[in-house]
């Protein structure tokens, strides 16, 4: 473990150490990594109750994640090794868009997905404006273990969502606001990143 580096002391002042910090310069050459996260695991590399994590799929060494998903969400998860790189994806002044395709229950009506655009009121704030539509044709997606619970009398319907924001559970809160709770939850795409090509568990070195 690297030492504290100590900050230089001003006249009379006391002497503070500052806790290591992650380079931001990498090592080795700067990489950025696509991973298609499966339902039930962790955005950390250290399972967490009954999630798997991270190591259980990718070994690769120096690497850190950019931009969470929660456990019960799945999609495109980015690590990279390059601090800065990190910064810039995950943090929520940079504002970079994130597209997510999300099975709601019921079936929103023009009101509803203008609420989506115009910004939902949520106990944090409201949410920036949003752009939101209904996905035609509705997509066929791969089978999720476990299957989501419908209920055979509502039906349910998918929507892209593309956010520009990173609140904790944002989008599901956001559905849920508007009356069509979220059944399921894929993040499609981060800025120009996409899942394209991508199986779940299979991770994939990207362009810089």
């Amino acid at each position: 473990m690297p030492e504290p580096r100590m900050r230089p002391r001003k006249s009379g002042g006391p002497v503070k150490f500052l806790k290591p910090s992650r380079p931001a310069v990498p090592a080795g050459p700067p990489r950025l990594l696509g991973f298609h996260k499966p339902y039930g695991v962790v955005s950390q590399f250290t399972p967490e109750g009954r999630w798997q994590g991270l190591k259980d799929f990718i070994d690769v060494p120096g690497v850190y994640v950019a931009g969470r998903l929660d456990g019960d969400s799945e999609g495109l998860l980015l690590l990279t090794n390059d601090g800065q790189l990190q910064a810039r994806i995950a943090d929520p002044r940079h504002k970079m868009a994130k597209t997510y395709w999300v099975q709601v229950e019921g079936i929103p009506d023009a009101a509803a997905l203008q609420q989506l655009r115009d910004g939902v009121d949520l106990k944090d704030g409201k949410t920036l404006p949003a752009q939101v539509r209904m996905l035609d044709p509705q997509p066929a997606m791969w089978a999720r273990n476990p299957p989501i619970r419908v209920r055979q009398s509502v039906p349910d319907c998918w929507i892209e969502l593309i956010i520009r924001e990173g609140r904790n559970r944002q989008v599901r809160r956001m559905t849920a606001a508007v009356g069509h709770p979220t059944l399921r939850l894929v993040r499609m795409a981060i800025g120009p990143y996409t899942l394209d090509g991508l199986e779940p568990g299979q991770w994939t070195d990207l362009a810089l």
